[in-house]
């Protein structure tokens, strides 16, 4: 039973802020009252275990005769998986507990008997897993690899506002096409045809002609009919676009970019890593330089490893992969063949030279590729300055150049050389992850066939 100490402390445990599990450390031997779910539990003779999730972690409580209420080890039997709760207990450390810490309880208090939880500790196949998304998610991994994702949107945000970025929504609905209009959703905008952005890249050109550097961080959509395990058809996009800058600027940009989230998963989330088993020796590994390789040059190295592909082709998942693994960590590829590439990207005649009249082999982009077979996570390049080389480019892509009359404005009115890249969240959040598909690293993935919930 409580001693008189003891309720003391209970009833002043319930006038402090709301403890969180995983701000253990900061209450050690303190009486507190954790609010939370029945992740799982267990009886061993006298003494019962209870792990709780807050949302912020995972904690053991033990009941125990003569520690704890009666009335809490009677409330004990009734509880099922995913029941809520308050429990009061001391908080004292355990390392073989979750967390390092455990919870010596005293007094329980039911909040709602959950029914029988369809997410059982078994294996499950996959469509029930997504059919059941809004559920799995509370699952340890699903767990994990989302509050790494939310990390990885805190750094992209610090990262740009220490580089004194300006932050610039683009529309999501759009009269035209970034990249032509064959994966593309559409949809009756009042008396015209408007569709869902590909890319907020064109408007943050607009921004960077006047604030000299931005970024756009939100939703893009594209209607490729794929089911690889790095496709999603709604997924979030950070572009940042710098007036003034070449494509080697842009390179440097990017991989200060990557090392900087890379760095604050690994300082902020490393227990999260651990639950997902993720190698972070690998991840410590990932700091700048990147190699810089041409696709002249990745053309001759996949021939070396087997899996060749013809000039003027555009790289898949096994050659991406093979480039990953020659170089072991992320590798920029650059100079890809103009035929490959949208209207925009300026062109060159050769590797690192200029070009003649935009009318150049090259395009001035740079994709960077992932090891350990995640792909392309950024994209991007210089683009076109010149006003006329643009008209024609449009021309080629059989694009009507009424619908980006604005855009050409851009070269109109103080035209300078710029460029920018957009980085793929979720792809990125997969290959920090490490897991296996992009659908487990956005809250609701949507898919080819996967609408609801």
């Amino acid at each position: 039973m409580d001693t008189a100490n003891e309720k003391t402390a209970h009833a002043e445990s319930s006038m402090h802020k709301r403890f969180y599990i995983e701000d253990a450390a900061k209450w050690d031997g303190q009486v507190v009252t954790v609010k939370g779910w029945v992740y799982h539990k267990r009886s061993s003779g006298k003494i019962k275990f209870l792990v709780l999730r807050d949302g912020s972690g995972l904690m053991q409580s033990i009941f125990f005769q003569g520690e704890t209420q009666p009335e809490a080890l009677a409330a004990f039997e009734h509880l099922t998986q995913e029941s809520s709760v308050e429990v009061t207990g001391r908080l004292r450390k355990e390392p073989r507990s979750p967390g390092g810490y455990e919870l010596g309880v005293i007094s329980l208090k039911t909040l709602q008997i959950a029914e029988a939880y369809p997410i059982s500790p078994k294996e499950h196949g996959v469509e029930f897993l997504m059919e059941n998304r809004h559920l799995w998610i509370r699952s340890q991994r699903q767990w994990a690899a989302l509050r790494i994702r939310s990390e990885i949107i805190r750094a992209i945000h610090e990262f740009f506002e220490k580089q004194k970025f300006v932050r610039f929504d683009a529309p999501i609905l759009t009269p035209s096409a970034c990249e032509g209009t064959s994966n593309l959703f559409g949809t009756q905008y009042f008396d015209e045809k408007a569709y869902l952005s590909q890319s907020g890249q064109l408007y943050g050109e607009v921004g960077a002609m006047a604030f000299g550097k931005v970024y756009v961080y939100g939703p893009t959509f594209r209607a490729e009919k794929s089911k690889t395990r790095k496709h999603l058809t709604e997924f979030w996009m950070i572009e940042p676009e710098v007036a003034f800058a070449d494509l080697n600027d842009n390179m440097e940009l990017a991989e200060k970019f990557i090392e900087w989230i890379v760095q604050s998963v690994l300082a902020n989330r490393a227990p999260e890593l651990k639950i997902l088993e993720r190698d972070m020796k690998e991840l410590e590994a990932i700091r700048g330089p990147f190699p810089r390789v041409s696709y002249d040059e990745a053309i001759r190295i996949l021939e070396r490893r087997g899996v060749a592909i013809p000039w003027g082709e555009d790289l898949g998942a096994p050659h991406e992969t093979a480039l990953g693994d020659e170089f072991g960590k992320p590798v920029f590829l650059h100079h890809m063949p103009s035929q490959i590439k949208a209207f925009y990207f300026k062109q060159s005649d050769i590797v690192g030279g200029p070009g003649v009249e935009g009318t150049g082999r090259y395009a001035l982009g740079c994709d960077l590729i992932a090891p350990l077979g995640y792909g392309e996570i950024i994209g991007g390049g210089q683009r076109e300055e010149d006003v006329n080389v643009l008209k024609r480019r449009i021309a080629e892509h059989g694009l009507k150049e009424e619908d980006y009359s604005w855009y050409l404005d851009l070269r109109r009115y103080g035209s300078v050389p710029h460029s920018g890249f957009g980085l793929g969240l979720e792809r990125t959040v997969a290959w920090l992850t490490g897991v296996d598909h992009v659908r487990e690293t956005i809250p609701f993935p949507r898919m080819l066939n996967t609408l609801r919930p």
